[in-house]
């Protein structure tokens, strides 16, 4: 009986997943999270980084020092403690140097670390300036996905085909946000992500399915085109329901049932390449199904005025509002 419970205990051992064979594996690429932050979030992360550093050091150098006072004294001496730290923050950015006590180990060491530190930091900050500086996300997006009756999108034809119909259209509407780069040959898709039950053991598996979207001419195709995208003019992903959709969540687009469906996400991704640098950027937007990224009504639509900046065109400061009935004068994109 013993020999067969430590025969157990080594079996379950065994099966157990090592360290170094452990599932999932992840790694988190330091470039692109910088590259998903703004210049002022990493600039006030690097000072408070440094700052923090300086602190810590300070507070070393405080308690390394040979000096005849009680430590109560020298950290009660708050101006002290402030001009250090300063020093040890220019030191850290590489403007000024430490003077150690000759025979402390200890300042020799921070004095090194600041030193070290101070070297290093431009180099960091310079890689994080061509991190940002490459990474070109140059599209914004609305808030929300708007759902409207089909009848309701900017093509004549679909309109009039749907004009007796209660199905619904989905619209995600996004612009080109830099003013000095032109995008051209921009391509749109969009699939479905959900979670269901598999039929053979009963566990949860991810299931995608690409979704038809409307083309130049108001037709359902794989993709959506655009020759070339003009700054700050919105354009409009069309993606048909096939459906009604009287109230939110939506539980069927395109002949798939999500009754039974978990997770339900809408992706929609652009790819585009730019003029001059000669770069692909890309960029994408996951609609929850369940977290509020839908609404139902119809986007506030832009005026254009070929006369004004696109910037000064009506209707940018409702741009994630809802119309609520369908709108006259709106330019087809």
């Amino acid at each position: 009986m013993r020999r067969e419970v430590r025969r157990a205990g080594r079996v379950v051992r065994a099966l157990r997943p090592g360290r170094g064979s452990a599932h999932p594996r992840f790694r988190t690429s330091v470039r692109w999270w910088i590259a998903g932050r703004t210049v002022h979030a990493l600039l006030l992360m690097a000072l408070g980084a440094l700052a923090g550093l300086s602190v810590v050091v300070a507070t070393a150098w405080t308690l390394t020092e040979n000096s005849p006072r009680s430590m109560a004294d020298r950290f009660s001496d708050e101006e002290r403690l402030l001009d250090l730290s300063l020093a040890v923050l220019r030191a850290c950015v590489g403007t000024d140097s430490l003077d150690p006590e000759q025979d402390s180990t200890a300042h020799q060491l921070l004095a090194t670390l600041a030193s070290v530190t101070g070297a290093l930091v431009p180099a960091v900050l310079l890689g994080i300036v061509l991190i940002k500086l490459f990474a070109l996300r140059p599209f914004v997006w609305r808030r929300r996905a708007g759902i409207s009756h089909a009848w309701t999108a900017d093509f004549p034809g679909y309109a009039r085909r749907n004009a007796d119909s209660d199905d619904a259209v989905i619209a995600v509407r996004f612009y080109n946000r830099f003013d000095n780069l032109s995008v051209v040959d921009l391509r749109a898709r969009a699939h479905l992500r959900y979670l269901e039950r598999s039929p053979h053991d009963g566990s949860l598996v991810i299931y995608k399915q690409w979704l038809r979207v409307l083309d130049a001419n108001g037709e359902p195709a794989d993709e959506r085109s655009w020759l070339a995208v003009e700054r700050g003019a919105p354009f409009t992903v069309w993606i048909p329901v096939e459906a009604p959709v009287a109230e939110l969540p939506f539980r069927r687009i395109q002949g798939k049932d999500l009754s039974g469906s978990s997770g339900v996400k809408l992706l929609v991704r652009l790819t585009a390449r730019t003029v001059g640098l000669g770069t692909e950027v890309a960029d994408e937007r996951w609609f929850d199904l369940e977290a509020g990224d839908f609404e139902l009504g119809r986007f506030v639509p832009l005026q254009p005025d070929l006369d004004k900046d696109v910037w000064r065109w009506e209707g940018w400061s409702d741009f994630d509002g809802l119309l609520g009935s369908r709108p006259d004068g709106d330019e087809p994109d």
